[in-house]
């Protein structure tokens, strides 16, 4: 089985937020030709097309055609049944909890100190962001030429830390700390005399003057790189890893299977926000996956009557990463449906439907990852711990079809510094591998 960690590490690192992160995508993307489509403009599609667009430079869906031959392929210029099935699709989120730097963000602190002013983003372990390396990284919009423009930046280098109160000034410390995030998380930056130098280094990594940003989305991003650990580097280490692991396994498993030789649309879709609610227009509870199959139907020439066909024989694998039991708080996990690292795809239940696996999406998936020659593993809350969602049943309140949750195993989620198995990202994309290149459910 093919080890793919290098080219992970390689990807988690070079993601510190989502908008690197969907940039990283339509690279690769467009690397192996696929061609990227605008929302603003009329799409031409083709059969054996292979295709992606993007949306608040945060999340992306790619597509491929399936292409079609011989005497059906001049029999019609509309696509019907016989020539394409349906979708498949897999799905996960862009995003991960961190620090948002608020406007105006700049502090000083007694005459010697500037720190940053920030906010949370998403369900974070606050402790785990302190005395560590930090920078920043996300988009500025600038005025160029009368137009407004996103340009990316990311600030590589060491310039922040969160420092902790030393145990002599707070004895009770390890009894337990709340920590408060308005007081207790500014990330100290540098000296007062460095006072309104902040959009100055924004500019710097954009290539603009600073009158020309006028708008910014950045974000706090934990330096420290992705590494194996373990005594036989069986575990991997790491930021992001929720849900960036699965983002890639998805992405690498679409580019292996670009050949369109299939009955079904195969699409990948990578949404932000996810951390907090998806209640964006470039969530997963917005319309972009809905509105980007309605313009493959118009496009494609499909009949309404087919395109309701195509939608009940389409299904949808929602990836995003599973709690592995916890070697040191077994307590926590359900009697038996606690997963491992290193053991395999985690298929998600949930009794409510906050995730959207039941019996027969569970057993597409676990026929799946049986063809492709990969284990798998079952996760659902203890009854008295109430868990997260995730994408599959926000996705199918926007348009509906046979759909499961999965994830890969790990721990310290939504930890600055997040720890799964080595090899299950590798049994990600063989099984992706299976369902994208499969004429079957």
């Amino acid at each position: 089985m093919k080890d793919y960690i290098d080219s992970l590490f390689q990807f988690i690192d070079n993601s510190p937020t989502c908008y690197q992160t969907i940039d990283q995508i339509g690279q690769r993307l467009t690397q192996v030709g696929y061609e990227k489509l605008s929302e603003k403009e009329l799409w031409k599609m083709e059969a054996g097309g292979c295709y992606y667009v993007t949306r608040n430079d945060s999340s992306l869906i790619a597509f491929t055609i399936p292409k079609i031959t011989g005497a059906e392929a001049k029999s019609s210029a509309s696509m019907t049944l016989s020539q394409c099935r349906g979708f498949h699709i897999v799905a996960a989120h862009s995003d991960s909890p961190c620090f948002k730097l608020k406007e105006n963000p700049e502090l000083t602190m007694e005459n010697h100190y500037l720190k940053w002013n920030v906010e949370k983003y998403g369900g974070m372990i606050l402790s785990t962001w302190l005395d560590r390396p930090l920078s920043v990284a996300g988009r500025v919009v600038v005025q160029d030429k009368g137009e407004l423009i996103t340009k990316l930046v990311n600030i590589e280098k060491d310039i922040a830390v969160i420092p902790n109160v030393a145990i002599h000034m707070n004895r009770d410390m390890n009894k337990g700390m709340e920590y408060n995030p308005q007081t207790d998380m500014s990330p100290l930056v540098g000296s007062i005399e460095q006072k309104n130098g902040y959009l100055a280094l924004l500019a710097r990594e954009a290539g603009v003057e600073e009158e020309d940003i006028l708008g910014q989305d950045i974000f706090l991003y934990n330096r420290d790189q992705c590494k194996r650990t373990g005594i036989e580097g069986e575990w991997i280490c790491g930021p992001r890893l929720d849900d960036l692991e699965c983002v890639y396994g998805a992405l690498e498993a679409m580019v292996q299977n670009s050949d369109c030789d299939g009955q079904y649309i195969n699409m990948l879709a990578v949404f932000d926000n996810e951390e907090v609610g998806s209640g964006t227009k470039q969530g997963a509870d917005s319309t972009f996956l809905r509105d980007v199959l309605a313009r493959i139907q118009n496009g494609l020439g499909i009949e309404e009557e087919t395109y309701r066909c195509m939608l009940a024989d389409s299904f949808l694998i929602s990836a995003d990463n599973a709690h592995a039991l916890h070697p040191n708080h077994p307590e926590k996990a359900d009697p038996e449906n606690k997963p491992y690292l290193n053991e395999g795809i985690v298929i998600k239940y949930h009794g409510s439907q906050r995730y959207a696996t039941d019996a027969y999406s569970a057993a597409v998936m676990k026929d799946i990852c049986r063809k492709a020659g990969v284990p798998y593993q079952s996760y659902a809350n203890r009854s008295d711990i109430a868990g997260g969602s995730t994408l599959g049943n926000i996705l199918m309140a926007q348009v509906s079809m046979n759909t499961v949750d999965i994830g890969l195993p790990q721990l310290a989620m939504h930890s600055a510094c997040e720890m799964a198995g080595a090899k299950d990202v590798a049994y990600l994309i063989q099984a992706l591998n299976q369902f994208y290149g499969s004429d079957n459910r």
